[in-house]
């Protein structure tokens, strides 16, 4: 079994990029499916304004965002969009080059949940 994640990173030349990672999970019998551990730093709880748009940055830290509601389109350095809603997690690693694009796509209040990554 496998969990599906988008990687955005940027490369040496500062251009972002998304990449599918695939996480493993391992049978863990009544509780279900697990992962390794991934040592993490920080909980965030974010919801942001419906006419959320933020232009071109950087993620201020590596970080997973799970999105609990709404939907998001994120826009890489070089033009490339996804879109992402309920459930959806995103490894940000961006932290230096170009950034990316993130705006809502509906008319709603949206949250959602970081968790900083202390290791590379």
């Amino acid at each position: 079994m496998i969990f599906k994640i988008t990687r955005l990173y940027s490369d040496e030349h500062g251009e972002s990029h998304f990449e599918e990672l695939e996480l493993p999970l391992k049978e863990a019998g009544e509780i279900g499916a697990l992962s390794d551990r991934i040592p993490a730093g920080d909980i965030i709880f974010r919801e942001v304004k419906p006419t959320y748009d933020y232009d071109f940055h950087n993620a201020p830290q590596r970080q997973y965002i799970i999105l609990l509601d709404g939907e998001i389109e994120i826009e890489t350095s070089l033009g490339d969009k996804r879109v992402f809603g309920a459930g959806d997690i995103v490894l940000v690693e961006d932290t230096e080059g170009k950034g990316h694009k993130t705006r809502n796509l509906k008319p709603e209040r949206r949250r959602s949940v970081f968790i900083t990554l202390t290791e590379k």
